[in-house]
């Protein structure tokens, strides 16, 4: 599903700034300011802060109001960013970092889409760069086995109901928002993925440096999310 209304609001519901300098400091800890490309962008918050770091970023998201709020962000025109799919990089060229960060690579709902993309982002790293990217943990499918419901309004008076559900492999969220003259509803889905599987599908490609749970928890324990750093393979 494409961010269309909820690029609008997407600040205003999910923005953290104590989690993206989390964000930021996991990056800085592994990966000096260099060339990097972000994947699935969103709004730009933490492109930009990565940016004003020193790390000369090229950012992509596949919807347009989510690249158009993350332009609004870099007033200083020092950022590329792009409107497209994160699965298709093939008008792009080589970085020493890539990173998919804030769940956004559970949005890939089939395990041969998952390979090729592990296989895209490989491509596109230079000899021995990096790849960032986290993952909801399987806690996280039973923490919303029971369905959690948030609603609320917004500065200009949009009021919004938020649900998330998940059954099986998939997280399903439900948004809708109430404006003055209508209603507007997006619907999204992720899978989440087993470690072990996981592991095995990266190891085609990389050399997986670190796992950790919840950004400094080493290894695979129960949390929310699970952090991967990931060396291009050296080709044989």
């Amino acid at each position: 599903m494409i961010y269309n209304t909820l690029a609008h609001y997407y600040d205003a519901l999910v923005k953290d700034e104590e989690a993206s300098r989390e964000w930021v400091s996991w990056i800085e800890s592994e990966l000096a300011p260099c060339d990097c490309l972000e994947l699935a962008c969103g709004s730009g918050e933490i492109t930009e802060m990565l940016a004003k770091k020193g790390y000369t970023m090229t950012a992509l998201d596949l919807s347009e109001e989510m690249v158009k709020q993350a332009k609004s962000k870099n007033l200083e025109g020092s950022i590329q960013f792009l409107c497209q799919d994160m699965r298709n990089l093939s008008n792009l060229g080589s970085y020493s970092g890539i990173f998919c960060l804030c769940d956004s690579f559970n949005y890939i709902l089939e395990k041969e889409e998952v390979d090729a993309f592990f296989h895209e982002v490989c491509q596109h790293l230079k000899p021995n760069g990096l790849f960032f990217f986290d993952t909801h943990s399987l806690d996280r499918l039973d923490e919303f086995d029971s369905e959690y419901n948030e609603t609320g309004a917004f500065e200009d008076g949009c009021q919004y109901q938020w649900s998330i559900m998940a059954e099986d492999d998939y997280v399903y969220q439900d948004f809708a928002f109430y404006m003055k003259d209508k209603v507007v509803q997006e619907h999204h889905i992720q899978r989440v993925y087993d470690p072990i599987w996981l592991n095995d599908t990266l190891s085609k490609y990389f050399d997986v440096l670190k796992v950790t749970t919840d950004f400094d928890i080493e290894g695979i324990v129960p949390g929310e999310k699970y952090f991967y750093v990931c060396r291009k393979k050296v080709q044989e």
